[in-house]
């Protein structure tokens, strides 16, 4: 059954669109500022329209501080992934593409696809969130700053100050994450919580403190409620098959139609754990005795601990690979 009355706010740094959305039929689309006085007066606007549902969706940092505003108000708000959007788009088959047309589609994806409601993460939540994504894009710019060092080294036309500069780079993105790791800690121990997940994380194989701070930055914004298979999706662990009738057979491939966050996240930890967990390399080498690209087999021992980070999070139980993978069948494999 759909939605009756909803509402799409197509989102900007400056602005946000809103389409107000009653059966088949829609209004022209309303312009508020991205600012406290702007969302005020959104606010106003879809309190007196009083839809079933306000979807967003989830741009960056642009969505959070609305989300949490309409939220505050009562208002019914549901933020969506940008990749469900653009499926549904595809599906409308839209061509056109400006503000309120999004609006207006964001609306029609609420009345028919009743997308769940959003529930807003507490003010420290949030900040951990935003400090380990820091942290991510900080250990990626490192991981490039190595390779360049790695290139450079590799020849001895190589200028010296090049060289130089490169370890210089890398100094102080270590000095940064470093600093941002003592921070995402300080606030970890007034989450009494989080803190203890933190340490099974950390005690995990191949989990150091920044790629667990990393991690739970990301889970810790989850609904409690979700499976394990849903959080797979939501990273964009999930598998993709291709097959139509008996022409069409590739390979199945994740989606990567998650938090890329998350995915990144897992994938230096899944490399240690199979060079250095008994149970996750068994798991690893029979997927490549069976035929599986390394690649892929990568991202099945991603997936499972993925699954075992979930589960620990919930449970409140210490991480066992044991329990993920079944050793009786891996280890002759």
């Amino acid at each position: 059954m759909s939605v009756t009355v909803s509402a799409g706010i197509d989102i900007s740094a400056p602005k946000v669109d809103v389409v107000i959305r009653s059966g088949s039929e829609s209004c022209s689309a309303k312009v508020f500022k991205q600012t406290p006085a702007g969302h005020k007066a959104l606010i106003k606007y879809l309190l007196k329209a009083a839809p079933e549902r306000v979807i967003l969706e989830a741009t960056g940092n642009y969505y959070i501080d609305l989300a949490i505003a309409l939220s505050e108000a009562d208002l019914p708000v549901s933020v969506i992934n940008p990749k469900s959007y653009r499926h549904f788009a595809a599906l409308k088959l839209k061509g056109s593409k400006n503000d309120p047309i999004d609006a207006d589609l964001l609306a029609e994806f609420g009345r028919c696809m009743i997308p769940r409601l959003w529930t807003p993460p507490s003010a420290e939540h949030q900040q951990l969130r935003s400090m380990g994504r820091h942290i991510n894009r900080l250990v990626g710019s490192r991981a490039k700053a190595k390779n360049r060092l790695h290139a450079l080294q590799a020849t001895q036309t190589s200028p010296a100050l090049l060289v130089k500069d490169e370890k210089l780079e890398i100094r102080q993105l270590d000095k940064r994450i470093e600093r941002l790791r003592e921070a995402a800690v300080q606030l970890l121990n007034e989450i009494p919580l989080l803190q203890a997940t933190f340490k099974r994380f950390c005690a995990a194989t191949g989990f150091a403190e920044v790629s667990s701070l990393a991690i739970i930055a990301e889970l810790c914004m989850l609904p409690d409620s979700l499976k394990s298979g849903q959080v797979s999706r939501h990273a964009g662990l999930d598998v993709r098959v291709h097959q139509s009738g008996s022409s069409v057979d590739k390979p199945g491939w994740i989606s990567k139609a998650g938090n890329g966050y998350l995915r990144a996240s897992l994938f230096y930890p899944a490399m240690s754990a199979i060079c250095h967990d008994p149970n996750a390399k068994a798991f690893y080498e029979s997927l490549i005795a069976r035929g599986k690209k390394k690649k892929q087999a990568i991202v099945a021992v991603m997936r499972k601990y993925l699954t075992g980070l979930w589960a620990c999070y919930q449970s409140g139980e210490a991480f066992d690979t044991s329990l993920l993978f079944d050793t009786k069948r891996f280890q002759k494999a």
